[in-house]
């Protein structure tokens, strides 16, 4: 035995209380800043929290050898046990992670750990050279009880965010890994085959003094670590709290479809009087049913996109108030499993302007479309009533009148036709066709017309069909539209080029003019009701052609140059049917 005086084990007795105690704080604050973390960050936890532990409770062994008056050999076997209780150290912080994962997460940690504590009590005495072992079973079986118990109960208390129960739970768990010791101690005789010679003994004695130094600095260098990164996350988390606490936005979390965490915003916009109204109640419940499917395929989507951008998004108040909200989604983890963060914005108020907006435009628009109708429709009104005016009064010529009567009534019937075109979507069939063929129809429709203004019709129709969805009557009236104002254009003649050809998954229609052109005052307003550049013409049938290609999810671009003439642009997408017999162009 060592000499080490009257005073000797006590001071060793409390300084192994110490360093124990100090190895289980240190832990404490790794596992509490490892639920705190993510990433990177997570791995370091975990292995500085096991091996800081592990080297704590090694150190505490030496130290509690001294205090006991025990023999001390150092061997193979110290090594071993250093190396088992940093592993299952390891292996009790990696349980403790999964909060509402594993079962018994707690009492599964405890028992993982206290079979560390307990192999680096025991498992040293076996490489030592024993001449004569003997136990007694009541000490050892309730050291092992003492360590479980204390162990439990130090991580119970651990769970409680609160600083006192730290220490209180570092001095449980410290204490029980003395007793432990102390117990085995008294549960086991050993007699030795060999003793310490004096060089043998001093030379151990420096090296258990390094061993303690070393252990104690490690351990009160990873305390003051762990305080300084535990007080900067204390810091940083009063920050986001006061943030998440202040914001006029709400700031929610989700945890498997139901309210985790909402702040005192989001308390007022869903009209509830604490918390309890909607933590770990179901969103859904707060959701329109047509809403349902999709938010729960973005929100399981979110673990793969780990954030999505703002999107629009509907709910009800706990009063069944619908509130119009602009949201965004990011993934995040809360007691170690996945959940998902939200921000939530009401934008009721901005969906009430815009629609009062809309309604105004709506308003606007549909007071310049009454007058272009009532303008134009107020024309052909004016000659039928005069004409009815001499019919009346007995004049001849009738049948000359009724020419001119019959002409303008043509007339207002085609302004109408053409405005029933631009009112609620109508049924049609839908059918698979080769756009080359309705340009080829609209062409020898047309060629007459042409040959008369001295006007050459030039068309590129490709070899390959040009298939598109859609009704083929709708699209050739385009093509008779932008065809028929071409030739109305070039009153001196000239060609007309044509071209089709197939671009990535567009079919590209480009018609070319060699008219007089527009200006770009002029060219800001094609498209627009009753806007026209000919003598008798209503703007119509342009407005008409935007509508057609706009159901065919289409566009049209126009570009054209004074003097130079003009090119429509008219794209369809391409749309390949199944089971389609080829044919040759």
């Amino acid at each position: 035995m060592y000499g080490t005086g009257a005073v000797g084990p006590v001071f060793f007795l409390l300084l192994a209380l110490l360093i124990s105690i100090l190895a289980s704080y240190t832990m404490f604050n790794f596992i509490g800043n490892l639920k705190r973390t993510s990433g990177g960050f997570r791995q370091f936890w975990l292995a500085g929290g096991a091996f800081v532990f592990g080297i704590g409770i090694w150190a505490k062994h030496f130290v509690m050898l001294l205090a006991l008056e025990q023999t001390l050999y150092f061997d193979w076997t110290m090594l071993v046990a250093l190396f088992f209780i940093i592993f299952f150290s390891l292996m009790t912080f990696v349980l403790l992670t999964f909060q509402g994962v594993v079962a018994y997460r707690l009492q599964l940690g405890s028992l993982i750990l206290a079979t560390g504590i307990a192999f680096m009590s025991y498992f040293t005495i076996f490489g030592q050279p024993i001449q004569k072992l003997s136990a007694q079973p009541s000490y050892l079986i309730l050291s092992l009880l003492a360590l479980f118990s204390g162990t439990y109960v130090a991580f119970l208390l651990s769970e409680i965010n609160n600083k006192k129960l730290k220490w209180l739970s570092s001095i449980i768990l410290g204490t029980s890994a003395i007793v432990v010791q102390w117990f085995g101690n008294k549960g086991m005789q050993i007699e030795y085959s060999q003793f310490y010679t004096e060089d043998k003994l001093n030379a151990d004695i420096s090296l258990l003094a390094i061993i303690i130094g070393i252990g104690a600095l490690l351990i009160l260098l990873s305390t003051h670590f762990t305080w300084y990164i535990d007080k900067r996350l204390g810091q940083m988390d009063e920050r986001y709290r006061l943030l998440v606490e202040n914001s006029l936005d709400t700031i929610a979390i989700f945890k498997g479809g139901h309210w985790a965490f909402v702040n005192e915003a989001g308390l007022r916009m869903f009209e509830a009087d604490q918390s309890n109204d909607l933590v770990g109640k179901s969103i859904y419940a707060f959701l329109p049913v047509r809403d349902h499917i999709k938010v729960k395929e973005r929100l399981n989507n979110l673990v793969v996109t780990g954030g999505g951008k703002p999107l629009e998004q509907e709910w009800y108040t706990l009063n069944g108030k619908t509130l119009h909200t602009e949201i965004v989604e990011t993934i995040t983890t809360i007691e170690n499993e996945p959940a998902v963060q939200v921000i939530i914005r009401d934008i009721s108020e901005r969906k009430k302007n815009e629609e009062l907006l809309i309604n105004s435009e709506k308003l606007y628009v549909a007071g310049q479309l009454a007058a272009g109708i009532a303008h134009e429709i107020r024309n052909p009104l004016t000659s039928l009533k005069g004409f009815l005016q001499l019919i009346a009064s007995g004049r001849k010529n009738n049948s000359t009148y009724y020419d001119i009567m019959n002409s303008e009534l043509d007339r207002i019937e085609d302004i109408v036709s053409e405005l029933l075109m631009l009112s609620k979507p109508q049924v049609y069939d839908l059918s698979y066709q080769d756009l080359r063929v309705m340009m080829r129809d609209t062409v020898t429709l047309l060629e007459t017309q042409a040959i008369l203004h001295n006007i050459a019709i030039e068309a590129e129709y490709g070899t390959d069909p040009l298939w598109i969805y859609g009704v083929e009557n709708q699209v050739k009236q385009v093509f008779i539209n932008v065809i028929k104002n071409a030739i109305e254009a070039m009153i001196d003649g000239g060609s007309i080029r044509i071209k089709l050809y197939r671009e990535n998954d567009s079919i590209c229609v480009r018609i070319r003019d060699e008219g007089p052109g527009f200006g770009e005052d002029q060219l800001a307003k094609i498209g627009q009701p009753f806007y026209t550049t000919k003598e008798k013409g209503t703007g119509l049938g342009l407005m008409v052609s935007y509508k057609i290609v706009d159901n065919h999810q289409g566009q049209i671009n126009v570009n054209s140059e004074i003097g130079k003439g003009t090119v429509f642009e008219i794209t369809f997408p391409f749309r390949y049917p199944e089971n389609v017999v080829k044919k040759t162009s």
